[in-house]
């Protein structure tokens, strides 16, 4: 029997993984089966760290989308998305369900949206969130970001 690894591309970077059990996120993007998932170690890090502060208050799975293509090839509609430093994460729903939702939904749950960009923002490597919820500290507005953020971070070298 052959054990599965997770795909890895020519940086060293791996995709995140998919569906682990019991995990505190959901996975959404293209392309499909987190081939736009391929993640710097210390957005990986970031990542954990927000789903393990976002489980310790909510039981709802936070939602992560793209990231980068394998060896950081040009990512269509998503020019930054080249390094695995930035990743775009949902707006929360109040009903839980693991589907986008903009700011001016009812299902749109702007507090709780707001609780998770604070935790994001706790964390040293994070450089800067653009969302269109001006009313939440710490964002900038950026085009089409109405129904997801984009955090960007620094990779902190030693």
């Amino acid at each position: 029997m052959m054990l599965d690894v997770q795909p890895k591309d020519s940086r060293g970077y791996f995709i995140l993984p998919q569906a682990p059990e019991d995990a505190g996120y959901y996975v959404y993007g293209t392309p499909a089966k987190g081939a736009g998932q391929y993640a710097h170690p210390a957005l990986m890090s970031v990542l954990f760290f927000i789903e393990r502060e976002w489980q310790a208050i909510d039981a709802r799975k936070v939602g992560i989308g793209n990231i980068s293509l394998a060896d950081g090839v040009r990512y269509k509609k998503h020019g930054s998305h080249k390094d695995g430093l930035q990743v775009d994460m949902r707006a929360l729903r109040k009903d839980g369900q693991h589907m986008a939702v903009t700011r001016f939904d009812q299902q749109y749950d702007h507090a709780a949206t707001a609780r998770l960009i604070a935790i994001l923002h706790t964390h040293p490597s994070v450089k800067r969130i653009l969302f269109n919820d001006t009313a939440i500290p710490g964002v900038r507005p950026w085009v089409d970001h109405d129904d997801h953020f984009h955090v960007e971070i620094r990779a902190v070298t030693t």
